[in-house]
């Protein structure tokens, strides 16, 4: 099955000119999903991980399927607010500003083996932001994920130190 048949364009979404890649149709398709599932899996199973980390929103939803498939712990990194007990941030760079990201700073061990996972790699910005978090709290980023990646944008070149994976790639808007 052609993976990327099933994620669906909405034009100018959220903005004029943009494309917006939309998962959720590969989502519903369960033939889709179990086989994206299982793809992500046989590129980490034999990477002895102890934490899968998901990226808010969209990279809770495989990243939580591979932690039960992986035999690993899963942990979220959310917007600023959304965590309840202490957590750490790490701020970004985006388009026309920036933003940050949050752990909780009990959720990662030193010493722990930790696969992130994401959605969609665009220009890498919120992936490096989480890499920097893991490594704040002594965790070994030994993997990044995506579903998709916007390869024009070229968001690899800020994860050029990890090994990175994306199942579905676009080459253009």
């Amino acid at each position: 099955m052609d993976l990327k048949s099933l994620i669906r364009t909405v034009p100018d979404f959220p903005k004029k000119g943009i494309m917006f890649r939309d998962i959720t149709t590969l989502l519903k398709d369960q033939k889709g999903i179990s086989i994206a599932l299982e793809q992500l899996y046989n590129l980490a199973k034999t990477k002895e991980l102890t934490k899968i980390v998901g990226i808010e929103s969209r990279g809770f939803i495989l990243g939580g399927a591979l932690a039960v498939k992986l035999g690993a712990g899963f942990v979220p990194i959310r917007k600023p607010g959304k965590l309840p007990a202490a957590s750490v941030s790490e701020s970004y760079v985006l388009e026309y500003g920036t933003d940050s990201i949050e752990i909780h700073k009990d959720a990662i061990q030193p010493g722990d083996k930790i696969l992130l996972h994401d959605d969609l790699l665009a220009t890498g910005g919120t992936m490096g932001a989480a890499c920097k978090l893991i490594e704040k709290l002594g965790g070994e980023v030994v993997q990044i994920s995506f579903l998709i990646e916007l390869t024009f944008l070229h968001g690899r070149e800020k994860l050029k130190n990890y090994e990175v994976h994306s199942l579905i790639k676009y080459d253009n808007e």
